[in-house]
C-alpha cells in the first residue's frame, strides 16, 4: 500500500510538472509572438514616417534603418506591381516578384498585412509585417525567431531537472504522509482485541472501524461457538457410546445374569436411540446453518399444524401422565410446513419432558396485532431467571442430570431458535421455577 501511494504521488507530481512547463512555455511563447508582431508594426510605422522611401532606392543606406529601428531587421521595399525595389539583405534585382506574398497582398488591399512562415527544417519562424505607403509602394519588415518546438527542446533539460527534484520531494513527503495516514490503521489493527474504536484519529475511519470490529467479534464468537459445539458434541456422543460399550462388554464376557441381559439390552437400545436422536438433531442444525439451502414456503394454517402435532403426541403425554390441550383459531401464514411442524413439536415435547406427573400443557394459536402467535405453556418444573437467556443455546441444560434421565439432548430449543430465525419470527419466554414455563412465537 505504501509503495502504491508513493508511486501514485510521484506520477501525479511528474504529470503536474510536465503540464505546468508545457503551459508556461505555451503562454510565454504566445506573449512573445504578440510582442514580435507589435514591434514589427511599430518599426514599419517608424520607417513610413521617416520619409526614407519618398525618394529613389539609390538614396537609401543600411545605416539609416538602424538609427530608426534601433535593431537589425530585414527591410524590403516593394513596388505596387510586386517588384522588389530594395532589400537590405539581398540585391533587389535578384529577387522574384513579391506580389503573391500574403502580407504584400493584404497591404496593397487594406493598407497593412502580416504573416508567419515556419521552417520545420531549422525550427525557425519568420515574422513579416507589410505597410502600404502614400506613394503606393509597400515597405515590409521581417525577423526570425525560434519556433515553439525549439523552445521546448531548449527547456527540456531544465524540465527534466525540475521533474527529478519534484519527484524526490514528493517521495519524501509521500513517505511522511503515508506513515501518518497508515498509523491510525496500524493502531486499530494492534488494538483489535482491545478498545479499537478509542484508537481512531480520523472520523472518516469510524464506519470502517465499526464494521471491522463487528466482523472481528463475530469471527471470534463463531470460533468460540464452534469450539464449544465440538466439545459438547464429543461429550454428548461419548456418554451414550460409553454406556452401550459397557453393557455390551458385560454381555459379551458373560458377566450378566439371564435376568440382567434383558435390562442391559434395554439400556443399549435406549442409549442407541438417544445417540441416533442426537445425531439427527445435529444434522438438522447443520442443515439450518446453511443459508443457501432453498426453502419451500407456502400458505398454511398454523392452528391446523398445532392440532396435528398435539394429536401425534397424545400417547407420549399419556405415558408421562401429562394432559395436552390445543386451542385457538385458524391463522394462515406463509411458512415452510415441515420446519413449522418441527418447531411446534420441539416446544410441545420440551413442555411434556420437563413437566411433573399429572401436569398440563396448553398449546394456543391466535392472531394478535396482525401477527400469528403460538403459545406453549406448561405447569412443570420451570426455569430459573438466570438460565432463561441461555435455554436456546446448543447443548445448554438447566439440570444436566435430570435432562439425561428424561432423554433430552439439549438441542431442541436451539432448533426452535433456528427455525424462528428462518421465518423472521420473534421468541419470548417467561418462567417461574416450580410453576411452569410459557414460550411465545410471533410470526
Amino acid at each position: 500500500m505504501k509503495r502504491k501511494i508513493n508511486v501514485t504521488l510521484s506520477i501525479i507530481a511528474l504529470f503536474a510538472v510536465l503540464v505546468s512547463m508545457v503551459g508556461a512555455t505555451s503562454v510565454s511563447y504566445n506573449l512573445f509572438d504578440k510582442q514580435v508582431k507589435k514591434d514589427l508594426r511599430i518599426d514599419a510605422e517608424l520607417l513610413r514616417d521617416s520619409g526614407i522611401f519618398d525618394s529613389g532606392s539609390e538614396s537609401i543606406g543600411s545605416g539609416q534603418f538602424s538609427r530608426i529601428t534601433g535593431e537589425k531587421l530585414r527591410i524590403t521595399w516593394v513596388a505596387g506591381d510586386g517588384t522588389v525595389l530594395y532589400d537590405n539583405d539581398t540585391q533587389a534585382g535578384k529577387m522574384e516578384n513579391h506580389r503573391d506574398r500574403p502580407e504584400i497582398r493584404e497591404a496593397l488591399a487594406g493598407g497593412s498585412g502580416e504573416s508567419v512562415r515556419r521552417s520545420d527544417t531549422f525550427r525557425m519562424n519568420t515574422y513579416y509585417y507589410a505597410l502600404k505607403l502614400d506613394n503606393g509602394t509597400v515597405v515590409r519588415v521581417s525577423m526570425e525567431a525560434k519556433a515553439i518546438s525549439s523552445l521546448f527542446m531548449a527547456a527540456l533539460p531544465l524540465i527534466a531537472l525540475i521533474a527529478l527534484v519534484t519527484i524526490a520531494i514528493c517521495l519524501a513527503i509521500s513517505r511522511l504522509l503515508t506513515r501518518q495516514i497508515l498509523q491510525p490503521i496500524n493502531s486499530m489493527a494492534e488494538d483489535m482485541d482491545k478498545d479499537m474504536l478509542g484508537a481512531i484519529e480520523y472520523e472518516e475511519l469510524r464506519p470502517f472501524a465499526d464494521k471491522i470490529k463487528s466482523q472481528h467479534e463475530n469471527i471470534l464468537k463463531a470460533a468460540k461457538n464452534r469450539q464449544d459445539f465440538t466439545a459438547n458434541v464429543s461429550h454428548e456422543l461419548k456418554t451414550p457410546l460409553t454406556a452401550i460399550s459397557g453393557y455390551a462388554e458385560l454381555i459379551e464376557n458373560g458377566m450378566a445374569e439371564k435376568d440382567q441381559e434383558v435390562y442391559f439390552a434395554g439400556q443399549i437400545h435406549r442409549n442407541a436411540d438417544r445417540l441416533l436422536s442426537l445425531i439427527d438433531e445435529i444434522i438438522r442444525l447443520s442443515e439450518m446453518d446453511h443459508k443457501e439451502i432453498g426453502r419451500n414456503f407456502e400458505n398454511s394454517d398454523i392452528f391446523e399444524l398445532a392440532e396435528g402435532v398435539c394429536r401425534d403426541m397424545q400417547v407420549n403425554a399419556g405415558q408421562r401422565s401429562v394432559e395436552l390441550r390445543c386451542t385457538g383459531s385458524s391463522v394462515v401464514r406463509c411458512v415452510e410446513v415441515s420446519l413449522m411442524r418441527e418447531l411446534i413439536s420441539n416446544l410441545v415435547q420440551n413442555a411434556i419432558t420437563y413437566n411433573r406427573e399429572g401436569g398440563h400443557v396448553w398449546v394456543t394459536v391466535s392472531e394478535i396485532g396482525g401477527r400469528a402467535e403460538l403459545r406453549v405453556k406448561d405447569d412443570g418444573i420451570g426455569i430459573p431467571e438466570e438460565a432463561q437467556e441461555h435455554v436456546f443455546e446448543r447443548f445448554y441444560r438447566v439440570d444436566k442430570s435430570r435432562s439425561r434421565e428424561r432423554g433430552g439432548t439439549g438441542l431442541g430449543l436451539a432448533i426452535v431458535k433456528h427455525i424462528a430465525e428462518i421465518h423472521k419470527a420473534e421468541i419470548s419466554i417467561s418462567s417461574t421455577p416450580g410453576e411452569g414455563t410459557e414460550i411465545k412465537i410471533r410470526i
